[in-house]
């Protein structure tokens, strides 16, 4: 799973393999630090634990080091296990989906500022407890049974994080989000307005991307970006964590470049309005 300790526990794991293989070649990390041209600061980081080299960054070492080709196979596979990680959906459901939403809150607590972008459905953070039971509830051949009720209990319990005013939060969604029709239209309504509401916040950034912005790229993917050290990102099938800064910092961009099309406060409330007058005049 996707826990905090769970990170921490792999850069540990990794930087324990690093010290043993430079004390092994009898160098300081000063002199690592200038043989594999990074900074005496970021070698110390990574010796201590506190930031996770990417693959890029564990290869530079090793040849440092001048660590033969044989004996790089282990670590380079520790370092690409510890910057990608996946956790498929059946297992999530099968251990509790409702266990998701307590890793999504610990996330949360464990960052600064956390980014979502949302091509196709709201966040779980920005969700009314009846359109979150709507979208939780399994409709399609091959979903594994949950419990619904527990894992909107859940989800109403992570959106706690969003009372802290200390943290960022940051939500880009498209028109298509907004309007896709995933519940009946009065619980659409209320899940229009409860966003509107939302975006009131202080530490919250909610912005629309409408059908008329100009884009050359297509939103793919439903991600989230915890700081600038994990990114998440949702499939069908279940749930990629990068942790290699390259693939982050992609996401950012990514992020930025839809951010500055999008319309935010008082022209993104007024689109989720004109939304909800439109579900409000339809069937429900």
């Amino acid at each position: 799973m996707l826990e905090p300790e769970n990170e921490k526990r792999d850069r540990r794991d990794l930087a324990d393999s690093l010290k043993q293989l430079r004390k092994a070649a009898g160098l300081s990390g000063e002199r690592l630090a200038a043989r594999a041209a990074m900074s005496q600061s970021k070698i110390s980081r990574i010796k201590s634990g506190r930031v996770l080299p990417s693959v890029a960054d564990v290869e530079r070492i090793m040849r440092a080091l001048d660590v033969p080709a044989d004996a790089q196979f282990d670590i380079l596979t520790a370092a690409r296990s510890a910057n990608v990680d996946y956790v498929s959906a059946r297992s999530a459901a099968r251990l509790g989906i409702w266990r998701r939403q307590a890793e999504i809150k610990a996330l949360c607590e464990a960052s600064k500022t956390v980014r979502h972008f949302l091509p196709v459905i709201p966040s779980g953070l920005i969700q009314a407890a009846e359109y979150a039971r709507s979208v939780l509830t399994p409709v399609i051949e091959g979903d594994t049974a949950r419990d619904v009720d527990r894992a909107v209990k859940a989800r109403m319990e992570a959106q706690e994080v969003l009372d802290d005013a200390s943290r960022t939060f940051r939500f880009l969604l498209t028109e298509q989000a907004v309007r896709l029709k995933q519940a009946p239209a009065s619980v659409m309504v209320t899940q229009l307005r409860h966003m509107a509401a939302v975006s009131e916040r202080p530490n919250v950034d909610l912005a629309i991307l409408p059908h008329t912005a100009s884009i050359t790229s297509p939103p793919l993917n439903i991600f989230v970006i915890y700081d600038e050290r994990l990114a998440t990102v949702e499939m069908f099938s279940g749930t990629v964590a990068l942790r290699d800064y390259r693939d982050i910092s992609y996401h950012l961009n990514v992020f930025d470049y839809f951010r500055e099309r999008a319309v935010s406060e008082n022209d993104a409330r007024r689109l989720l309005s004109s939304v909800a007058d439109e579900f409000m005049r339809g069937p429900d």
